[in-house]
């Protein structure tokens, strides 16, 4: 019989293309991972990875196992699920950015909620002060939100790439008297780095447009009404990214993390395992 945790750590490594970022999937170090890879191996009597380097990929057997491994692990979860939810009772409190809510992450909560039919998937897209705030007060079972690069306590995050950007056809220039910014009410990270930036640079500012619905914010920028700060998924056709040269110094870094709450229930941490993978295919595309 196969070993769930060795396949469980097999698809990781392949998912993630090397033994580090899998050891931070499925919660051990990098060399653990590899020895259990050795195991995998042993048990199948195939050699299952191509290792050059830190470069890693599977082998032809390694392809063949690779959908198995995925399918007994769908029936291992689904099964986990049945008996421990016998009265198809059970939530999963989700928090995320509406930038992410906007985008691809809609498809993958749904395919999790199908293959999930015991559990009530309760999603809430809203700032991420307001996420970070709810998760320590046990409001959310999980949040994906953004913050400043750098801070402690999360299962992973992932770099941000942020741009000013003004409308293509009707831009705001540097050389304006007071800045006009578009923006998430106060509080939101990317509105203050905005305000941070400019008057470090002793620009005036003022606020021409506040919404709370990302829609609002696009539509604001294409339309000419001022600058503002979005996420490189966020930014549309009608958008033009504004650099150094055109005298609008980079913001603050900032990054994507995903944290649980103390105790999270197994569904839990594997709808984590879900969007760590989504995360790391957006970064992937990106880079």
């Amino acid at each position: 019989m196969l070993d769930l945790e060795l396949l469980r750590s097999f698809v990781s490594v392949v998912d993630s293309g090397g033994f580090t970022r899998a050891g931070e999937r499925v919660h051990r170090t990098q060399s653990t991972v590899s020895q259990q890879i050795k195991r995998l191996e042993e048990d199948v009597g195939q050699v299952l990875l191509h290792r050059d380097g830190k470069d890693v990929r599977p082998t032809e057997a390694g392809e063949r196992l690779l959908s198995y491994a995925r399918r007994l692990l769908s029936l291992a979860e689904e099964a986990r699920d049945v008996l421990s939810q016998p009265d198809g009772e059970g939530a999963i409190r989700l928090g995320i950015p509406e930038d992410f809510a906007a985008y691809r992450l809609a498809k993958l909560l749904g395919a999790f909620s199908r293959s999930h039919p015991g559990l009530r998937l309760d999603v809430r897209a809203d700032q991420s002060k307001n996420l970070s705030r709810d998760l320590d007060r046990g409001e959310l079972d999980l949040a994906l939100f953004k913050r400043e690069a750098g801070a402690k306590g999360a299962i992973a995050v992932w770099p941000e790439q942020v741009h000013w950007v003004t409308s293509k056809s009707h831009p705001i220039h540097a050389d304006v008297a007071s800045v006009p910014l578009i923006g998430f009410p106060l509080g939101c990270l990317y509105r203050a780095g905005a305000i941070h930036a400019l008057e470090s640079a002793g620009r005036i500012w003022h606020m021409s447009y506040t919404s709370s619905s990302l829609a609002g914010i696009q539509a604001a920028v294409a339309a000419g009404m001022g600058l503002s700060i979005l996420s490189e998924m966020a930014i549309q056709s009608d958008h033009r990214v504004l650099t150094a040269k055109d005298g609008f110094a980079p913001i603050n870094r900032t990054e994507m993390a995903l944290m649980a709450a103390p105790g999270a229930s197994p569904a839990t941490l594997r709808l984590a395992d879900r969007l760590a993978e989504f995360c790391d295919d957006v970064q992937a595309k990106a880079a």
